[in-house]
């Protein structure tokens, strides 16, 4: 555990968070998610975290394992087609990680999903928060619309909203 990493966690309260996704930006991602779950089956979870704290900071934790933690707290993997996927962004590292379920992870696959993660960390270097977010939604959302299309009226099993800790 490095010296650098806690403090710049620690240094990473939530007012960080709400500086880059105030509602508007916020609202715009539902939007954004919304939008591209009219195209296909899928569903399609955003999370960002300021920074960690307590036991996941002290354990070093990394923001893959995070992002595998929260795919599971929000019962992303508990979709009917097994098609869920979550845009985890953890804000102190400026890291992406996507947690998708298997039922589209094996149509994409690691090398797909990563090349979306890096695409919306270049955005996000370049302090382009909202657009980098939507970028990604959009490419998921296309990966989703090829491998499970159309609702066709179908319930909308997990919430659209963005969730923020």
């Amino acid at each position: 555990m490095g010296i650098g990493r806690i403090g710049k966690h620690l240094l990473h309260h939530h007012w960080w968070v709400r500086r880059y996704f105030p509602r508007s930006v916020l609202d715009a991602i539902e939007r954004a998610i919304r939008a591209g779950e009219a195209t296909h089956s899928g569903q399609v979870r955003f999370v960002v975290e300021g920074a960690l704290d307590g036991a996941p900071l002290f354990r070093d934790q990394p923001a893959r394992e995070r992002a595998l933690d929260i795919f599971s707290q929000l019962r992303i993997w508990d979709t009917e087609h097994n098609n869920g996927v979550l845009i985890y962004l953890l804000l102190a590292d400026r890291n992406v990680e996507i947690i998708a379920d298997r039922g589209i992870d094996a149509k994409v696959g690691a090398a797909g999903w990563e090349k979306i993660c890096r695409e919306m960390e270049t955005d996000f270097r370049a302090a382009r928060f909202e657009s980098g977010v939507i970028k990604g939604i959009e490419a998921v959302s296309r990966q989703l619309a090829a491998h499970f299309p159309g609702r066709g009226g179908g319930p909308n099993e997990l919430p659209d909203a963005p969730v923020v800790m």
